[in-house]
């Protein structure tokens, strides 16, 4: 039932933030010791019973959650998540948690910038020039004029611009399929097509990484559970922002258990990029006002 708790709503996307950083750092474990693509593929194995559990319990059941006239779409949806899921998890064991995130945090940047085109959304000046001041914010963390500019930091930029499509795609599904379509198939098509190649990339785990790979997979499930209720009790636009917590705790993580340094560039670039993201959904939430 919807409602419109504000509160409440920040609670939950704070609470959702923690979750998901517990999760990139137990990812960026188990991917430094097995292949990314194995690793994601169990993954998605328990992301999609999950699915399948929620979507299960809501009137009309599984039929209901699978129907869609955006077949095609749904499914580009769910190859583009899983690409981006691959290539930021590989982002985390090259460049560590803190890098990869505070490039990551700009996917609000490409989203507003390609929501024109794609959405046929009027994107203002103002927003243009804070898309502008972020890009500014990602060339101060990756310096590519300084010394020698290592190709590996494009990684999570890449992982961005596929989740920055992924969310474009999801708005524009949503305007003929509900969001409990959209998951359904978001899970489903993930766990098929990362079965599809992750199983030829098997490696044997030890027990004690069995057990980190069962708290990846719990975690998955409940950072979605959270961020679910968090857009049924207040608005996403306001909420949104918050998000952007994400980037402290995961630096919290990567500087305290995984050893990273975080060089002012990035701390410099992090509050820039952040800024602008900040000021262009506070500005997409005006328009839609």
């Amino acid at each position: 039932m919807s409602q419109n708790n504000t509160r409440l709503g920040i609670f939950l996307m704070v609470a959702t933030t923690i979750v998901f950083a517990l999760q990139d750092g137990i990812s960026r474990h188990l991917a430094g010791q097995y292949n990314v693509l194995m690793v994601v593929m169990v993954r998605y194995w328990f992301f999609a019973a999950f699915v399948m559990v929620v979507s299960g319990r809501k009137a009309g059941g599984l039929r209901k959650a699978a129907a869609t006239s955006q077949t095609g779409l749904q499914v580009v949806r769910g190859l583009l998540l899983a690409a981006e899921i691959c290539v930021t998890i590989l982002a985390f064991t090259i460049l560590g948690l803190v890098e990869s995130h505070a490039v990551f945090a700009c996917y609000p940047l490409i989203v507003a910038a390609l929501s024109g085109p794609v959405l046929g959304e009027k994107v203002g000046w103002r927003r243009w020039a804070a898309i502008c001041v972020g890009l500014i914010g990602v060339l101060v963390i990756l310096q590519p004029g300084v010394g020698v500019f290592s190709p590996a930091a494009v990684i999570p930029l890449f992982g961005a611009v596929l989740f920055a499509f992924y969310g474009l795609l999801t708005r524009y599904a949503a305007r003929r399929d509900s969001t409990a379509t959209s998951f359904f198939w978001t899970g489903v098509i993930g766990a098929i097509v990362m079965t599809a190649i992750g199983l030829w990339y098997w490696e044997a785990m030890s027990r004690g990484d069995w057990g980190w790979m069962a708290a990846l997979c719990v975690s998955g499930a409940l950072g979605h559970w959270l961020l679910i209720k968090c857009y049924e009790v207040a608005e996403a636009s306001v909420v949104q922002p918050f998000a952007y917590l994400q980037l402290v705790f995961v630096s919290i993580l990567g500087v305290t258990v995984f050893n990273e340094t975080v060089g002012m560039n990035v701390i410099i670039g992090a509050v820039i990029v952040v800024g602008a993201g900040v000021f262009t959904l506070l500005r997409t939430r005006r328009a839609l006002a």
